[in-house]
């Protein structure tokens, strides 16, 4: 007598896929409908893609690197911030981008053709300096924005013409600005700066 349990089936040993054949399934060739289906399918998201991101660039949004040391210490040389092109009518204490004015010609070659400064004068604003600091409207104006120890030397005082605005950099020692070209139109203007996103350690909102 043996101790091995019995099942009663003559076929008990034989693997279950025995006798059954099997179809080992190629990869599929760059000729085949499939593939170039695929390529196609793939070509079209990529466009697609593309296409949607000229087009927030084009409309909506857009990156730009700051070239300069205007808007230290708010924003360091190699910084990036986003533009919102959908902000036209920026208020007192706004980042904006706009293009150069033409009686501010550029000097040089690497001048950029868009500067970027701070809203301080709004249409029907007057804009002066008294003892270093920045009067609108014979109102001190609070820029907490400005680091320590910022002097602003407006020379004599700005009216600001229906239509246009008056912009400064936050520094304003070394910032050419609205104190030597005056006022700019509102049709210069390409958007407000809303958030920096480079270097990571200082991103955030402007």
């Amino acid at each position: 007598m043996t101790d091995e349990p019995t099942t009663g089936d003559a076929h008990a040993g034989t693997p279950p896929d025995a006798g059954r054949s099997f179809r080992v399934q190629e990869p599929e060739s760059r000729d085949s409908p499939t593939f170039v289906r695929s390529v196609i399918s793939w070509g079209i998201t990529i466009a697609v893609a593309l296409a949607v991101v000229l087009v927030i660039q084009a409309f909506f949004v857009k990156v730009y690197s700051i070239p300069s040391a205007s808007m230290v210490h708010t924003l360091e040389i190699g910084d990036r911030v986003i533009v919102s092109k959908l902000s036209k009518d920026p208020g007192r204490g706004d980042i904006i981008v706009f293009n150069r004015p033409a009686n501010d010609p550029a000097s040089g070659p690497d001048d950029p053709d868009v500067l970027i400064k701070r809203v301080i004068g709004l249409p029907g604003d007057t804009v002066e300096s008294r003892d270093g600091k920045v009067f609108v409207n014979d109102k001190m104006l609070n820029e907490d924005y400005l680091a320590a120890g910022v002097y602003t030397q407006i020379d004599s005082p700005i009216k600001v013409p229906k239509g246009d605005l008056l912009v400064l950099g936050d520094n304003r020692q070394v910032s050419k600005d609205g104190r030597s070209f005056g006022p700019i139109p509102k049709t210069l203007i390409v958007g407000r700066a809303v958030l920096r996103i480079w270097p990571l350690s200082r991103a955030g909102r402007l």
